[in-house]
C-alpha cells in the first residue's frame, strides 16, 4: 500500500528555507525582492518547457506530473512479513499440494506475487516462471527508466536556460555602458537566471529523479525476493528451508523481526 512520502516535501522545503536564509540573511526582505525577476523567470521556465517538448513526445510529456507524484509516495514492504507468507504457503503445499493454495492466493493484494503463485498453481516449469517473472521486471526497470529520464533531462536543461538568459542579459548590458553606475545591478539581474536554472535542477529535478531511482532498486530487490519465495513453494521446498533462504536477503534489524515472528508462531 502506498503513502504519502514526508520527507520529500521536508527537502523541499528545507532546501527553499536555507535559500530565502541566505538572501534575507544580509539585505533582509528588500534583498530578497531583487531575487524575484518575471523576464529571467520565463527565459527559464519557457526555455525548459521548449527542450522537453522537443526531447520528448506529448504522450510521455504528460507523464510528468505523475512520475513527480512518484517521488512523494512510498511503499510499505514488510520483508519479514513477506517471508512468513511464503513460508505459509510452502507449508499447506507441502501439506495439501499446489491447487489447495487457489483461494488463499486470490486473496493476496500484491499482483506480482499473485501471478507467480498462480503460473506455479498452473504447472508451469520453474524455469518458465523465472522467465516470466524476470521479464516483467525487466519491463518495468524500462518504464521507470523511461519516467525518471523526464527528471533527468529537466536537470540538464534548467541549468543550460539559465546560462542562456544570462548570456542574454550580459549583452544587453555591454550594449548599453554610457551609465556605469547601472553596471552593478544589471549584472545582478542578468546573474538571477542561471541561479534560477541551478535551483531547479539541484533542488527539484535531480533529488526527484535520484529519490525514483532508489525506489525502483527497491522495488527490483522486492520482486527478486518473490520470485525465490514463489520458486521455493512450487518446488515444494521445506518451509524451514525456505525460511532460512530468504532470510538472507533481510537486514540485521528485519532479521531480529523475522525471528521474533518464528517465535511467536511457535508458541501459538
Amino acid at each position: 500500500m502506498k503513502k504519502f512520502d514526508s520527507l520529500t516535501p521536508i527537502g523541499l522545503l528545507i532546501g527553499i528555507l536555507i535559500f530565502i536564509f541566505g538572501v534575507v540573511s544580509e539585505k533582509g526582505l528588500t534583498g530578497f525582492l531583487r531575487f524575484i525577476d518575471l523576464s529571467s523567470m520565463i527565459i527559464v521556465f519557457g526555455g525548459l518547457t521548449a527542450a522537453m517538448l522537443i526531447s520528448f513526445s506529448l504522450k510521455e510529456m504528460r507523464l510528468l506530473f505523475t512520475v513527480i507524484r512518484q517521488a512523494f509516495s512510498r511503499q510499505d514492504n514488510n520483508l519479514s512479513q513477506l517471508i512468513q507468507l511464503f513460508v505459509r504457503l510452502s507449508d499447506r503445499a507441502r501439506r495439501e499440494g499446489l491447487l489447495a493454495l487457489e483461494s488463499e492466493i486470490e486473496e493476496i493484494d500484491d499482483p506480482f506475487i499473485r501471478k507467480g503463485m498462480l503460473l506455479a498453481v498452473d504447472g508451469m516449469d520453474s524455469d518458465v516462471i523465472i522467465d516470466i517473472m524476470n521479464a516483467e521486471i525487466s519491463a518495468m526497470e524500462e518504464r521507470h527508466r523511461k519516467g525518471r529520464s523526464l527528471l533527468e533531462k529537466a536537470g540538464e536543461y534548467a541549468p543550460s536556460w539559465g546560462m542562456i538568459g544570462t548570456l542574454i542579459g550580459l549583452i544587453l548590458m555591454l550594449n548599453d555602458l554610457n551609465d556605469p553606475s547601472t553596471l552593478g545591478p544589471n549584472m545582478a539581474i542578468a546573474l538571477i537566471t542561471t541561479l534560477y536554472g541551478s535551483l531547479l535542477s539541484n533542488l527539484v529535478f535531480i533529488p526527484l529523479a535520484a529519490k525514483l531511482a532508489l525506489k525502483t532498486e527497491k522495488e527490483v530487490f522486492m520482486k527478486q525476493i518473490v520470485i525465490e519465495g514463489v520458486i521455493g513453494v512450487q518446488s515444494g521446498q521445506n518451509p524451514k528451508l525456505l525460511n532460512e533462504k530468504l532470510s538472507a536477503f533481510l537486514s540485521g534489524s528485519d532479521l531480529e523481526e523475522n525471528t521474533s515472528d518464528n517465535m511467536v508462531e511457535g508458541d501459538e
